[in-house]
């Protein structure tokens, strides 16, 4: 797989990203598109099937293609994967395909990408049921403290919302968590990631070479 250098600015999710000097990001790639892990040189990416995209006529289908390629070499994390009460189909059904990817990132070895929209108790229900060996990362976080340290203390990482993590009002969130649990993302907005960075450093009161340096540890931790 490609690792980040030393140095480096993560982007721990992305759509449609591109590797560039001192930017390392993981490209989130979805079962039901056409583009495959092979589609990019020199890139990194994530695989899996986003519960908007969940349809019982091609499931199997889909689910067969993430099996396929969460071996490739350049497939270092299963997901965005989960629970979504706002869009998607019925939870049953979103449960059975959740299960069943968080099982292929066991086998694979692989952490997995959790998308999750108020369905925060059906994800503690499976985390308690399964409890994987692999670290779940919560793709664009944006709630409160306390439901950041709940995810947090059962040993899942948060990746933060790119538009909420540079408000004024995230201030208090970041600074209430361990930053050894935390990365940075832009999910293809567009978003300098390197400003990103200049916020949430600017909020812990630390140099932003610092935080690239504890953010590169806590990625070299689960996927290195």
């Amino acid at each position: 797989m490609n690792f980040p250098a030393p140095g480096d600015y993560i982007d721990i999710h992305n759509h449609g990203g591109s590797p560039s000097p001192g930017i390392f990001c993981i490209e989130n790639l979805m079962a039901h598109e056409e583009r495959t892990p092979d589609s990019g040189s020199g890139m990194t990416f994530s695989y899996g099937i986003h519960p908007w995209h969940l349809d019982p006529e091609t499931y199997d289908k889909h689910l067969s293609r993430v099996r396929t390629y969460s071996g490739h070499e350049n497939i270092v994390a299963l997901g965005e994967a989960g629970f979504d009460r706002l869009r998607g189909p019925a939870f049953s059904f979103q449960e059975r395909a959740f299960e069943e990817q968080v099982a292929i990132s066991e086998e694979k070895n692989k952490c997995l990408f959790i998308h999750c929209v108020k369905g925060w108790e059906e994800l503690f229900s499976v985390h308690r049921r399964l409890k994987p060996g692999k670290a779940w990362i919560i793709h664009g976080f944006r709630g409160k403290k306390e439901l950041a340290r709940q995810l947090i203390s059962r040993g899942m990482y948060l990746s933060f919302w790119f538009d909420f993590i540079v408000r004024p009002e995230s201030s208090g969130l970041v600074k209430a968590l361990p930053v050894d649990r935390i990365f940075l993302e832009t999910d293809g907005s567009g978003a300098d990631i390197k400003e990103i960075y200049n916020k949430v450093s600017d909020d812990l009161n630390i140099g932003t070479d610092m935080l690239k340096e504890q953010i590169y540890h806590n990625f070299m931790k689960i996927f290195g």
